[in-house]
This record gives C-alpha cells, structure tokens and sequence, in this order.
C-alpha cells in the first residue's frame, strides 16, 4: 500500500511539474512540422491542391493548430480559422509589439521563423505563436491555445486521486486476502511445530492445490515429523531391548540363585538317605545278604531319584532362561501320543489302568515336538502315578478355531481347591507322602508352565468329580 501510494505521488508530481512542459515541446515539434509542409506546398505552387489541404485539415484537427499564409500585398492566400483577419492582426500587433522584445517569450528561433509564448489579454489565454517567412516569399502564422495542457494536467491529477483512492481500497481487500492465504499456513506450521516440540507428531500439513513455498516447507515438516517418530520410536524399542535385557539378567541371576537353592534343599534328603545306609554297610549293621542287598537298593533308589530331579531342574532352568531353543515344526500330534502309549504300555499293565485314546488320523500341529513331547510325559506321568478308583486315562483331542487342545484325564480323587493355584511351582506337592512313594520331584508341572509360556500358549487343570483333567493348545 505504500509503494501504490508513493506510485501515485509521483505521478502527480511529474504531471503537475513535467507535463505542460512535453505538452509545449510536442507542440513546438508539431508546428514545425506544418511550416514544413505548408513551406514545402508553397515552394512547389500546391497550396490549393486538394491533398495538401487535407494534410492540413488533419493536423489542424489533430493538434489544434489554427494556420495564416499572408502575401506581400497583404492579402490572405490560406486560412484554417474563418476569423483569419482578426487573428493575424492580433498575431501581427504581437510580433511587432513587446512580446518580440522579450527574450523570455521565444521559444525557438530560426532563419525563416520563430516561435514564442503569447498572453491574450483580452481572452486571459496563452498560446503558442510561430511566425516566419515562406521560401516563395510569403507569411506564415500558427497559433495553439496552450491553457488546455492545464486544464488536461488538472484533469489527470483528478483522475489519478480517483483512481488511487478506488487502487486504495482493493489493494487493502487484496492485503487482507493475500495475507491470510500466507499466514494461516504459517501459523499452522507454527502449531505443528509446537506440537513437534512436545513430540506429538499426529499433526500433518496438508498442502494447497497450488504448491508454493510454504506448502514446500510444510512437506518437509512432515517429512521431519515422520523421521522424528521414528528415530524416537527406534529409541524407545532400543531402550525397551535393553531394559529386556536387564531384566532378562536379573531373572537369570535369581533364577540360578533359586536353583541353586532347590537343589540344595531337595537333594538334602537323598543325599541324608545314601549317606546313612552307606555308613550302615560301611560298619557292617547287618550282616545278612539280605539286609545287604535292601541298604544297597535303597541307596541306588536314591541314587536315580537324585538323578532324574538333578536333569528335571536342568531343563527347567535352560527353558525358563531361555537357553534352549524353541525349534517351531509342522508334526503329527496323534502319532507321538501313540508312541508314548506304547511305550508306557508296560507300566499300564502292571498297575492295570485302562486308556482311551481314539484319535486314528494324523493331525498336525506346530511347536517344538521335543517341549511338546516333555509335557505329554509329564501329563501322563501323573496321571499314571495319580489314577485310582475305575483307574481309567482319557486323552481327548478337541479343535478351537486355530487351535487344538489336547486333554489328559484320569480318574482319582480331585486336587484341593486351594493348591490348584500352586501346583505348577517348583517343588509343590499336593500329597508329599505319595510323590515320594513313586520318586516324584515335583518339577514336572514346572516344567510344563515353562514351556506353555515360551510358546505363548494356554494350559491349565479342571477338576472333575471322578478325577483330574489336564489340558494345553498348541497351533494348527
């Protein structure tokens, strides 16, 4: 609005200082030019030819030039006014008057003509005088009224302060528009980087149909943005790593410290039992072979429980510290429960429990057949060692959308439904005396909560009124 302001300014400046004076220059040139013409018609006898007259005709009407062509004897030969006489009386009484006199009033001045600045006192105009000698001897007189140039200067100075006063007013329109279409992206860049700083980074700049600088800018925010969320993200993830594996050391540590301590406790009592029994036969308490061969029974007995509790533990460390490998396979589930029941048969038998197991057809699911394998022995263990009253085994296996829970139930009496929350520790025993009997450690559904957890999956026990059913899913 300034610069349009200043613009105008000047514009009336040079209108009012410099316009009257290229009016009059412009004016001077054009009378010249019709002293040559007419000059030059005079000269070769044409000042009555019908197209010399048009020509003068045309810059008569063009720039306002009234023309006086006057012989020796006086008389008028040509006229572009119909008051030819009283013009060049007045032109006459002015050249011979003062205004020839003064230097001022002469504007150009040649050999054959000269051109000054009349003042009208009559009329109170001015006007622009030639004066001069044609070449076949002849007199020549123009006149131009200059008082027009005023009153066109003032005029356009009018018209410039209309004009810049309308140019005003929508410049301010076109202020008010063109500024909000270039600060309200830049205060919306403005809050998207707020909100960057507080590191949310949701706030994306969508750019105008019409891309400029600023929606250039605000692309490469959201490019920025987008690399910050993932730099910070990656930080995170990094972060959260290594406070996985902190935690992961920790839980070793106390992991080994807790089987450190188990093992020292369980293996207490074997280990009080074959040293007893062996300072027994060391000082020859029973000399009978008999008695002999019970002590050394026991001592081997003990022996092969401290065994399988020393390799139970073991597993069950490697597995909840992660140092054994879950190795993910494609396997037929019905053919290993089959194997595992032959293998068992044996054991059945002798303590005439009956199985069900009616899956024919393989069906196949994915884990680590060597884990899964550990806690289909361990589920059968149990319920080997646990089977009372008809001492029937059920194994059922049932789809689940995408998975496939398999079941192992045997009769007997239900397990107490304050221990059901404890027995996948380490240790427990619900009926101490009869896990004895049979060398149980206690490990086993340990063992079985380990692996269910490493392979993310669900496992459990339900209590029936004729027995216990054991169950866990794996994919398919």
């Amino acid at each position: 609005m300034a610069i349009l302001t200043l613009t105008l300014l000047v514009l009336w400046l040079v209108n009012t200082c410099f316009l009257g004076v290229f009016y009059i220059r412009e004016k001077r040139q054009a009378m010249i030019s019709n002293f040559q013409l007419v000059n030059q018609a005079a000269e070769e006898g044409k000042l009555k030819d019908d197209s010399f007259l048009l020509q003068l005709e045309k810059s008569h009407a063009n720039h306002n030039i009234s023309v006086v062509v006057m012989d020796s004897a006086g008389q008028i030969i040509l006229s572009t006014t119909q008051q030819s006489d009283e013009l060049f009386s007045q032109l006459l009484s002015a050249i011979l008057g003062q205004q020839t006199q003064d230097k001022n009033n002469v504007l150009d001045s040649e050999d054959n003509y000269v051109i000054l600045r009349q003042q009208d006192h009559r009329l109170n105009e001015e006007y622009l005088v030639l004066c001069g000698t044609l070449g076949n001897g002849n007199l020549i007189m123009m006149r131009s009224a200059v008082e027009g140039i005023r009153e066109s200067t003032n005029l356009a100075n009018r018209f410039l302060v209309c004009v810049g006063i309308v140019a005003l007013f929508l410049s301010i329109q076109a202020v008010i528009i063109s500024t909000k279409r270039i600060t309200q992206p830049i205060i919306t860049l403005t809050e998207i980087s707020k909100r960057m700083a507080n590191l949310d980074f949701e706030a994306k700049y969508v750019s105008n149909k019409r891309r400029n600088e600023v929606d250039v800018l605000g692309e490469h925010m959201n490019e920025l943005s987008e690399a910050l969320e993932k730099n910070i993200l990656e930080l995170k993830q990094a972060n959260h790593d290594l406070q996985a594996d902190i935690d992961l050391r920790e839980q070793r540590q106390k992991s080994q410290q807790t089987f450190v301590a188990n093992v020292s406790h369980e293996l207490k009592t074997p280990i009080a039992v074959i040293q007893g029994y062996a300072e027994g036969l060391a000082e020859g308490i029973s000399d009978d072979p008999e008695s002999r061969e019970y002590y050394c029974n026991v001592i081997i007995d003990e022996a092969k429980k401290m065994n399988r509790m020393v390799l139970s533990m073991i597993s069950l460390n490697q597995i909840e510290t992660g140092s054994s490998q879950v190795t993910y396979h494609r396997f037929d589930i019905v053919s290993m429960i089959s194997n595992m029941l032959s293998t068992m048969q044996v054991l059945l038998e002798q303590q005439g429990i009956t199985v069900e197991f009616g899956e024919e057809g393989p069906v196949y699911v994915y884990a680590d057949d060597f884990l899964v394998e550990q806690v289909l022995n361990n589920y059968l263990s149990n319920a080997l060692h646990y089977a009372a009253g008809e001492k029937r085994i059920s194994i059922t296996l049932e789809q689940r959308d995408k998975h496939l829970r398999i079941s192992v139930f045997n009769t007997g009496t239900p397990i107490p439904q304050d221990s059901i929350p404890h027995i996948w520790d380490k240790f427990y025993k619900v009926d101490k005396a009869r896990t004895r009997e049979y060398g149980g450690t206690g490990i086993g559904l340990s063992i079985v909560k380990a692996v269910m957890d490493s392979f993310q999956q669900q496992y459990g026990v339900i209590n029936h009124e004729n027995g216990v059913e054991f169950w866990f899913e794996l994919e398919v």
